[in-house]
C-alpha cells in the first residue's frame, strides 16, 4: 500500500494528489509549512504556536484549531504506520489567477505527508558533521516559515559540492543560522551560544525544547551573535532541527572545532534531549 497524503481536506493515496496550477504556493511561495519529529510513533515537539505565528505574519487566515491540525498530523502518522520520521503541512494562500496582489476572499489550502527516516542514532550523530560558511542569500524575514526556500537550496548545494555535510550562513560578519537548523557553540567556560530570537533567524522548535532542558539542568545558554571566526575558535558545536534532533559539528569551514570530535557536553546534550523523547541511547 503506498503513502497517503492529506490534500485539501481528504486523505487520499499520493498518486492522486493533486495540486491547482494557480495555487499561489506554486506561483509566488506565498505559503507556510513546519515540519514535526516523529519517533517510535510518537510526534515529538509539536509546537503548532510557530505555524500560527507564520500565518498571522502573512495574514492568511485557517478556519482549523489547532486540535484539528494536530488530528490531521496524528491521522497522517497512523495511516502511514510512521514509527520514526517526520510529518510535513503546508497552508498556501489559496488559488487565483496570476497575479501579485491577491484577494482576501481566497480559501487558504492545507496539505501534509509524512517521510519516513531515521532521526536517532544517525552516523551524524555519532561522528559529527563538517559545515561549510556562505552568505545568506535569504529575504529579511526568516522568523517566519515560508515555502521560499531557493536559497537554503542554493547554499546547501554549493556546500555539498565542496564536500561539506551542511552549511552555516553569514551576515554582516555574523552567524545567521543554518540552512534548516539552529546553530550553536559551546565556549571553554562552558557557556552554550545561540542567536536570539528576531526577524534574523527562525526560532527552532527543538532549539526551544532543548533550552528547557538545559535550564533544568542548570546549564546557561547565552543568546548573542557570534563571529565564524569565534564559531571555529569554540570548545564545542552543535545544530538543532526536527529532523537531526542534536547533531554535533566537528570542522566549520577549514578549522576543526575543538579535537574534532564530538565533545562531552555535546553529548550530555543529546543524551538529555534523547531521554526527554523517551528514546533509548
Amino acid at each position: 500500500m503506498g503513502r497517503i497524503v492529506y490534500v485539501h481536506g481528504q486523505f487520499i493515496p499520493e498518486e492522486e494528489a493533486r495540486i491547482g496550477l494557480f495555487d499561489r504556493g506554486f506561483l509566488f511561495g506565498d505559503a507556510v509549512y513546519e515540519v514535526t519529529a516523529v519517533i517510535g510513533g510518537r510526534i515529538i515537539d509539536n509546537d503548532l504556536g510557530r505555524l500560527c505565528r507564520s500565518l498571522k505574519e502573512l495574514a492568511i487566515p485557517l478556519a482549523l484549531s489547532l486540535e484539528q491540525i494536530a488530528g490531521i498530523q496524528a491521522e497522517l502518522i497512523a495511516r502511514n504506520d510512521l514509527r520514526d520520521g517526520t510529518v510535513y503541512l503546508q497552508v498556501s494562500r489559496g488559488e487565483a489567477d496570476r497575479d501579485f496582489l491577491y484577494s482576501e476572499a481566497l480559501a487558504p489550502k492545507l496539505v501534509g505527508f509524512t517521510q519516513a527516516k531515521m532521526l536517532s542514532g544517525t552516523r551524524a550523530q555519532r561522528d559529527g558533521i563538517a559545515v561549510d560558511l556562505a552568505d545568506d542569500p535569504r529575504w529579511k524575514r526568516r522568523d517566519i516559515k515560508t515555502a521560499m526556500l531557493l536559497g537554503q537550496v542554493m547554499a546547501k548545494q554549493a556546500a555539498r559540492a565542496r564536500g561539506f555535510d551542511d552549511v552555516w550562513l553569514v551576515e554582516n560578519g555574523l552567524v545567521t543560522e543554518g540552512a534548516s537548523s539552529t546553530a550553536h557553540v559551546i565556549t571553554a567556560e562552558g557557556h552554550i551560544l545561540t542567536r536570539a530570537a528576531s526577524h534574523v533567524t527562525l526560532p527552532g522548535c527543538t532549539q526551544r525544547a532543548l533550552a528547557k532542558l538545559c535550564a533544568a539542568e542548570g546549564l546557561q545558554i547565552v543568546e548573542r551573535a557570534f563571529a565564524p571566526g569565534e564559531a571555529q575558535a569554540a570548545a564545542e558545536a552543535f545544530q538543532t532541527s526536527a529532523s537531526s534532533l542534536v547533531t554535533p559539528v566537528v570542522r566549520i569551514g577549514v578549522r576543526l572545532v575543538g579535537n574534532g570530535r564530538p565533545g562531552p557536553m555535546t553529548r550530555k546534550l543529546q543524551a538529555l534531549y534523547l531521554e526527554a523523547a523517551g528514546i533509548a541511547h
